[in-house]
């Protein structure tokens, strides 16, 4: 499966090129030695793994398979993240939806064997070169679909899944029952082989919902990426009692927001709601909204939140550790049109954000007019009394 020196110069040379253009205006005649879908697609996964997968954007004779598959896969910081919650030298594992394989090389590393399980050919041949090519060692390739395999396989320490998120017609889902294979109806069968059992779904999953459907779920790792919520991890064992929330914010300059919770500990807390704005205000991370931590992280902290739904906080000390963007407080007050009007004479302006306040960041910029950028920042909120307040400040 190797790239031909014509290919990998004509990929090298075009690799800055829309993909969309270049097909359209490229001679099929005159390079019809070339395989032009084949080139065309080995550009397009190259410009993808230049951020997503570096290593293997850096490593001399690595194939990309089909765009969907590129979609899908995971990128090489949260699979270096996965591979981090198992300890090394673990025995078995087994990944039962192969794919691209970026979370079965990183993965593979952890344990003495790995096997990859996937039932298309095209990219079991693939990943066989691919991980030759990155040299791992002890594993296997094997062309079956996951669920067929899982019934005849030895058990393993650890099973890996990340469902199809795509239909029979090619629609994206997000619901467990919707996405291939269903692992809510083999999950008994996953239990009963690994002693772990870690699966990948959307980050548009509703984390609730999903808890009720698997069951026997130890950890949910909400897992962000600068920021945004890329995925979410359950950590399924047959032992398991109760849920462990990890909300896990990556940087790529290897720094890591992490902050634990427990669904118990979330409802019982009981926290102080400000009265006032203070000196600072801080917006918890992407991971710590989706996991639901708003209690939690306030109680942690010593922060006060500003109204229940809000979802802000606020304190008169800085709280520099804070697992999130920390602002310190220019002024707040109550967006009425006198208010507004002085505001405006002297901001054109401003980084709008919104939380539980009846405008969209759209409409509160066509009635003010402010533009966006600048080193101001603008949160429109609610607050105790249910007082709708605008607050300003910059970001440290």
């Amino acid at each position: 499966m190797e790239l031909t020196t014509q290919q990998k110069d004509f990929i090298r040379q075009h690799e800055q090129d829309d993909v969309k253009e270049l097909a359209l205006k490229l001679d099929k005649e005159k390079y019809r030695s070339l395989d032009v879908a084949l080139v065309l697609s080995q550009i397009v996964g190259r410009q993808t793994a230049r951020e997503k997968f570096p290593r293997w954007y850096n490593t001399d004779g690595i194939i990309y398979p089909v765009h969907l598959s590129l979609e899908q896969a995971s990128s090489e910081i949260t699979a270096g993240y996965k591979a981090s919650l198992v300890p090394g030298g673990f025995g078995r594992l087994v990944d039962l939806t192969g794919g691209m394989g970026v979370d079965f090389a990183a993965l593979s590393q952890r344990f003495e064997q790995s096997v990859y399980v996937e039932q298309d050919q095209d990219l079991c041949h693939i990943a066989r070169h691919n991980f030759s090519v990155l040299g791992l060692q002890g594993i296997s390739v094997v062309n079956d679909p996951g669920e067929a395999f899982l019934q005849r396989m030895e058990p393993a320490e650890m099973i890996y899944l990340d469902p199809s998120r795509r239909d029979n017609v090619g629609r994206k889902v997000v619901r467990i029952e919707e996405c291939s294979p269903d692992v809510s109806v083999i999950r008994e069968q996953l239990l009963a082989k690994a002693k772990l059992v870690v699966i990948k779904f959307s980050p548009m999953l509703d984390i609730s919902l999903a808890l009720k459907s698997l069951g026997r779920v130890s950890e949910v790792h909400v897992v962000s990426v600068e920021n945004e919520c890329k995925e979410l991890l359950f950590l399924l064992s047959p032992d398991a009692m109760a849920t462990l929330f990890h909300a896990v914010n990556l940087y790529r300059t290897g720094k890591m927001e992490r902050f634990y919770f427990s669904p118990e500990e979330e409802q019982n807390v009981e926290i102080p709601f400000a009265s006032a704005v203070g000196s600072y205000l801080y917006e918890p991370n992407a991971s710590i909204l989706k996991a639901g931590g708003f209690k939690s992280v306030a109680k942690r902290y010593g922060v006060q939140k500003l109204h229940v739904n809000s979802h802000l906080y606020t304190s008169d000390r800085p709280v520099y550790d804070f697992p999130g963007r920390m602002f310190e407080v220019r002024q707040w007050f109550v967006p009425n049109r006198q208010n507004v009007k002085q505001f405006l004479s002297q901001t054109k302006k401003a980084n709008i954000t919104v939380r539980n306040f009846p405008l969209s960041v759209a409409e509160i910029r066509r009635k003010t007019g402010l533009k966006e950028g600048g080193e101001l920042y603008l949160f429109a909120t609610t607050v105790a009394r249910d007082t709708k307040i605008w607050v300003t400040g910059t970001r440290l």
